[in-house]
C-alpha cells in the first residue's frame, strides 16, 4: 500500500507543479510583468514548488533527513541523470555564462549549506534567510545581464489571454495537488523506509529525489530528441540553485531543519559537491564548451555507482 501512496504522490506532484507554473505565468501577465522576468523568476520558483512541499511535509512530520536529502539527492540526479541521459540523446552546448556566474554561485550555495548543516547540526532560519536572500541577489544579478531574447521556453504567450476563472481553478488545482502528493509521497516513503530496513535519509536521496526529477527528465529527453534548446545545462543549475537557496531556505524560515542521520554530512552531501564540481572539468576536456555523449555515460555511469553505494552501505 506505500508503494501506491508513493506513485500517486509522484503524479500530484507532476500535476500540480505543471498547473502551478501555468497559473503563475498566467497571472504574472495579468500583472504586466516582462517575458523575461516570469521566466528568471516565476517559473523557477513555481517549478520548485514540489520539492519546497515535500520537504515542508517532511520537516513538519518529523522527518528532517527527507527534507534535506530530497534536496541533496535531486542536485545529484539533475546532474548525473537528468543532464547525463539528456546528453546520450544528444550533445549540449554549454554558454560561457556557466563558468562565469551559474556555476561559481551553484557552489558558493552549496558549500554554504554544508556549511550551515555542519557548524551546528542544523539549518537555522537565520541561515535560511541567508540562503534565500542570496537567492534574490543571484536573480537581480541574472536579471540585469539578461540578453532581451534569453527567454526561457516554459513561458507560453497563449498564457496571456487565459481568463481570472480558469487562473483561478488552476491555483486551486495545483495547490490541492501538491498538498496531497507530499503528504501522500512523505508517508509512503517514510512505510517503504521502515519496511525495506533503511534509513529516510536513504530514501530521501534516492526514490524522492529521482521522483521529483522525472518531470524535468522526461522534458529533457524530449527536448534534446526533437533537438530543441529548450533544456541547457544552465537550466538545471539554476535549479540546483533554487532546490538549496528556496526548498531549504523556505523550509527553515519556517521549521529549523536539524541533521538527525550523520550520512548527510559525512557521505551524501559530498556527492553533492562531487557531482558539482566535475562539470568543470568536463566542459574544459576535448570537445572544449561541449557535453558529449561520452561524457553524458560518464556522468549516469556515476551516479549508478551512487545508488549502489547508497543501499549498499
Amino acid at each position: 500500500m506505500s508503494v501506491l501512496w508513493v506513485v500517486l504522490g509522484f503524479v500530484l506532484l507532476v500535476i500540480g507543479g505543471e498547473y502551478l507554473v501555468r497559473s503563475s505565468v498566467a497571472l504574472s501577465f495579468k500583472f504586466n510583468i516582462s517575458k523575461m522576468v516570469i521566466g528568471m523568476t516565476v517559473v523557477s520558483f513555481a517549478t520548485s514548488a514540489p520539492e519546497l512541499l515535500v520537504s515542508l511535509q517532511a520537516a513538519f512530520t518529523g522527518s528532517p533527513a527527507i527534507a534535506i536529502n530530497n534536496v541533496v539527492g535531486s542536485n545529484i540526479a539533475n546532474i548525473g541523470l537528468v543532464l547525463g541521459v539528456t546528453t546520450l540523446v544528444g550533445p549540449i552546448i554549454v554558454d560561457r555564462s556557466f563558468y562565469k556566474l551559474n556555476w561559481p554561485v551553484m557552489m558558493v550555495f552549496s558549500i554554504m549549506l554544508y556549511y550551515f548543516l555542519k557548524n551546528d547540526n542544523v539549518l537555522t532560519a537565520i541561515e535560511g534567510a541567508c540562503l534565500f536572500s542570496g537567492l534574490i541577489l543571484f536573480i537581480v544579478v541574472l536579471i540585469k545581464h539578461a540578453k532581451k531574447d534569453s527567454i526561457p521556453d516554459e513561458v507560453d504567450d497563449t498564457l496571456a489571454t487565459v481568463s481570472n476563472f480558469k487562473i483561478i481553478v488552476w491555483l486551486l488545482i495545483g495547490a490541492v495537488a501538491l498538498y496531497f502528493g507530499s503528504e501522500w509521497l512523505v508517508d509512503g516513503s517514510r512505510e517503504i523506509a521502515r519496511s525495506v530496513g533503511v534509513s529516510e535519509a536513504v530514501i530521501g536521496v534516492s526514490l524522492i529525489a529521482i521522483g521529483t526529477s522525472v518531470p524535468e527528465l522526461a522534458a529533457s529527453i524530449i527536448a534534446a530528441a526533437k533537438q530543441e534548446k529548450a533544456i541547457s545545462l544552465g537550466n538545471l543549475i539554476g535549479s540546483n540553485i533554487f532546490n538549496i537557496a528556496s526548498v531549504l531556505g523556505l523550509t527553515s524560515l519556517v521549521k529549523p531543519i536539524e541533521v538527525t542521520d550523520p550520512r548527510i554530512l559525512t557521505n551524501d552531501i559530498f556527492w553533492m559537491l562531487g557531482f558539482a564540481a566535475v562539470l568543470i572539468p568536463l566542459i574544459f576536456i576535448p570537445k572544449q564548451m561541449q557535453i558529449s555523449r561520452f561524457k553524458g555515460f560518464f556522468l549516469v555511469l556515476a551516479y549508478s555507482v551512487f545508488m549502489v553505494f547508497v543501499y549498499t552501505t
